[in-house]
């Protein structure tokens, strides 16, 4: 299909789940109807939560969160971990008896956990009481799914094994008034042998680039100053479009527009990071100095068995010529302890790269099974034991270092924007520097969304504390 034909196709497509979400609201707005929605794992489910949101609450439904006085729970789940699997199904066990008590009461499940057929069999097995579940591909759906169910009394199960449309004219509801997230793409093409993501979200799919521009430039009209660009894969934007462009050159457009002030991405992979995109970056105020770059492991023989495509070698190259294009940036990653086969020698690499780059943070993991992924049937399983010691080992280096970088900006004076009222204290707003580092300070919330100059005076393991400049 031409793309001209996939924007007809998306645009009538988000015509339509707007008629009935119309057609819902008749039915539900004025009623005190509320919904409880719970997100589990990245960003990109974040924002997905953000347009479901917008859905719900277009069509009549008041957020709460207190799911006891809720008449629609919705979980967006994730499967990166097994983990987090096991928490949504001991979630729903709970619900099973808030059913049984309000059967009135709608429990929708979707995400990346619902593109698994064992846990679609489990649900249907032992989860009968769920109403509606979707996967990834489909979340536009959710208007058209709730009026089936509320029209049928019936259970909808729709997962599709592939995407068909990028539908994205639909509304949203967006955390913050001033700054937003943006996908400019989905799926990942990488298959990374730990990870079950390119399975559950798919083949890569690139925006058209005027449809990006278009979509930030109204955001900006709206009082977004600061974007955050989304993918799994954000290196690889543009390789399957008609006319392919690159990363670099979708920034360089996003800096041109007017009114907006900062620009964020993630996730980048080490292996399609170009020297463009380094000039890039360099070269332009607006793209915020903070770059995501995992790594996973320092070993080369464990990153080939990982399917990850550099060397421990190419990694340091890469992180020398970031660094150099652009001495202040602030490097983060993820890390992975235990991977099949990983030796002491193997994760001794590990602690050298994170010695020699130095990160500002890093997500660390013990390496988690994930069936149906080719690691899950390597050979060479590390005992627990061994992974904890050594994921201890990791930790404390990364806190350590995290903690001498956070203490290097005591005097600094630095630019931050204010996005929070502390949960702990309302008289302390919370925000974050360029290079993404999180700063408390005392500040009238009158402030929130504001661009200020703050004298950081204090670092403690994971933030700054600083005061107003004057």
């Amino acid at each position: 299909m031409s793309e001209r034909k996939v924007v007809e196709v998306s645009t009538q497509e988000a015509k339509r789940q707007n008629e009935i979400i119309n057609i819902l609201a008749q039915r539900i707005k004025g009623k005190n109807l509320k919904f409880c929605l719970s997100t589990f794992g990245c960003q990109m489910n974040a924002r997905d939560s953000e347009k479901i949101k917008g859905m719900l609450e277009q069509i009549g439904y008041i957020q709460t969160e207190n799911e006891d006085e809720a008449d629609f729970i919705l979980y967006n789940t994730c499967c990166v971990r097994e983990n987090a699997e096991l928490k949504i199904y001991g979630r729903l066990g709970a619900l099973k008896g808030k059913k049984r008590k309000n059967p009135n009461l709608i429990i929708a499940l979707c995400g990346c956990m619902m593109q698994q057929d064992v846990v679609i069999d489990t649900l249907k097995k032992n989860y009968k009481f769920v109403d509606i579940i979707f996967g990834t591909y489909n979340i536009y759906k959710l208007p058209e799914l709730l009026q089936t169910r509320l029209e049928t009394n019936e259970n909808i199960i729709d997962i599709w094994d592939s995407y068909q449309d990028i539908v994205e004219d639909l509304p949203d509801a967006r955390k913050f008034d001033f700054k937003a997230c943006v996908n400019i793409m989905y799926g990942c093409n990488n298959f990374c042998t730990y990870c079950i993501v390119p399975y559950v979200r798919g083949r890569e799919r690139s925006r058209q680039a005027s449809d990006i521009i278009h979509e930030i430039e109204n955001l900006v009209a709206d009082g977004v100053t600061e974007i955050m660009l989304l993918g799994q894969n954000v290196n690889s934007y543009g390789k399957n479009l008609e006319e392919p462009m690159t990363f670099a050159a979708l920034l360089k457009q996003i800096a041109e527009i007017e009114g907006l002030k900062r620009i964020r991405f993630m996730t980048s992979h080490p292996k399609d990071l170009s020297d463009e995109l380094i000039e890039v970056m360099a070269s332009s105020d607006k793209i915020c100095k903070s770059l995501h770059l995992p790594f996973q492991s320092g070993s080369s023989a464990v990153l080939k068995k990982m399917n990850r495509h550099y060397t421990k070698e190419s990694y340091l190259e890469l992180a020398r010529k970031i660094k150099t294009a652009m001495p202040n940036i602030a490097l983060t990653t993820d890390i992975i302890v235990g991977f099949p086969g990983e030796t002491e020698e193997d994760f001794e690499d590990t602690m050298d790269v994170v010695r020699e780059v130095g990160y500002a943070s890093a997500f660390t993991f013990v390496y988690s099974k994930r069936t149906g992924t080719p690691a899950a049937v390597m050979e060479d399983q590390i005992p627990e034991e061994v992974s904890k010691a050594r994921f201890n080992r990791l930790l404390e280096l990364v806190n350590t270092q995290g903690a001498e970088i956070l203490h290097g900006y005591v005097g600094q004076t630095v630019e931050v924007l204010l996005e929070e009222v502390s949960k702990g204290n309302h008289e302390v707003l919370s925000g974050r520097t360029d290079t993404g580092l999180l700063v408390n300070l005392p500040a009238s919330k009158e402030l929130l969304g504001q661009y200020v100059m703050v004298n950081i005076v204090e670092s403690k393991s994971h933030y700054l504390i600083g005061e107003l400049a004057k």
